[in-house]
């Protein structure tokens, strides 16, 4: 029995999940375990080409309804003394080398590779995070990140060749970057289309290749971005920069940039979704009579906040308007102020012989003690 996990469970799909649902599985699992994101576990690329693997079978229909049939064993050329594992037919061994893979190929169309490599190739997206401070990501900024890329090379405008020199057709597959071959198999006779072996499927021979890019067309940069944060973005946001990953190939588009949000802890607030969250300490005069005291705001500002009376300890007062702004607009969340009474710990004299005598107009049935106790109590 093969010893490689179930192609299903690396996803976390089951069998009948439909194409959109194997695309949208393998889209989450690749960003979560993508290397760019997790560059301090070793273990991230492992897991992302697995997750890769699993998702190259499960997308491609024929290959699906092999693996569905025979697991991993339609896809090991070792299988069944070299028979390629396929229900135990002999003889692909003789195919080029390339065992059942060879012959998947003939039959369906060289689904792996061929004419599909030659085309305008889309350029790989790109991730990357970005660590912002509490504020930054309350009141938004703009900042330029500097990532290294995929260009075309300016000393050979992407063509590949020496100044000078020129390009020519390839003259094994024509141009067409194809090489068209018929091989016999214990199904009869196919003809198959292979990436060209010259030309590697480009269609042209470059006679002297650049010295800058030494013949790929393309060169890496230290490409200079600028990047806009919204206010009231929040960790685990991504943005999105159209064009700004990898470079395409032979004429395809370029991928697009995303940035994983993480916004550092602040030492004095704290925010639940929109709702900005803070505390303050006052003493047990302020908490008694009421008071208004000026707290300070995110930015350097500051505001008036007014204590009613007799405010309790772990009371909550909001103050409108003043918490995070919502997502791309222009409304405000809320600012809760969470109070805290400070209990003196030492008193003069006189301060106890005050507060005996409150004690002692509030209640003179109670003992002198369980007043002051009382009063403490209450108060924190």
């Amino acid at each position: 029995m093969s010893a490689k996990r179930d192609l299903y469970e690396i996803l976390g799909i089951n069998t009948k999940a439909s194409p959109d649902e194997i695309k949208k599985a393998y889209r989450s699992m690749a960003r979560k375990y993508h290397p760019d994101v997790n560059r301090d576990d070793p273990q991230a690329g492992e897991k992302f080409k697995e997750i890769s693997e699993a998702y190259e079978i499960l997308s491609d229909p024929q290959k699906k309804e092999l693996y569905d049939r025979y697991g991993h064993d339609a896809f090991d050329p070792t299988r069944n003394g070299g028979a390629g594992g396929y229900g135990g037919f002999g003889g692909f061994e003789n195919m080029g080398g390339g065992g059942f893979g060879d012959l998947f190929d003939l039959i369906f169309g060289n689904a792996s590779g061929g004419q599909r490599r030659s085309g305008p190739q889309r350029g790989a997206d790109r991730e990357l995070r970005l660590d912002i401070n509490f504020e930054d990501a309350v009141f938004g900024m703009e900042k330029d990140i500097e990532l290294p890329r995929m260009e075309s090379c300016t000393k050979c405008n992407g063509s590949g060749a020496e100044e000078g020199s020129s390009v020519k057709t390839c003259p094994t597959c024509q141009g067409s970057g194809q090489q068209r071959t018929v091989q016999s198999t214990p199904f009869g006779r196919f003809e198959s289309s292979r990436t060209c072996s010259r030309c590697h499927g480009e269609g042209k021979i470059i006679e002297k290749p650049c010295s800058a890019c030494k013949g790929s067309g393309q060169v890496r940069k230290l490409r200079k971005i600028e990047v806009r944060i919204p206010a009231g973005i929040d960790s685990g946001s991504r943005l999105r920069i159209s064009g700004e990953g990898e470079q395409g190939s032979k004429g395809g588009s370029p991928g697009d940039l995303y940035i994983s949000i993480m916004v550092r802890p602040h030492p004095n607030f704290k925010r639940e979704g929109t709702t900005l969250i803070g505390n303050l300490e006052i003493d047990m005069v302020q908490a008694t009579l009421g008071a208004e005291v000026e707290i300070p705001l995110l930015g350097g500002a500051v505001h008036n906040l007014v204590i009613p009376e007799g405010v309790q300890p772990g009371d909550v007062i909001t103050v409108k308007g003043k918490g995070i702004p919502h997502l791309h607009s222009h409304r405000m969340g809320d600012l809760k102020i969470i109070v805290k009474v400070k209990i003196p710990k030492k008193l003069s004299r006189k301060q106890k012989e005050l507060l005996q005598q409150f004690a002692d107009e509030g209640d003179e049935k109670q003992s002198k003690k369980g007043i002051f106790e009382k009063f403490k109590d209450a108060m924190g």
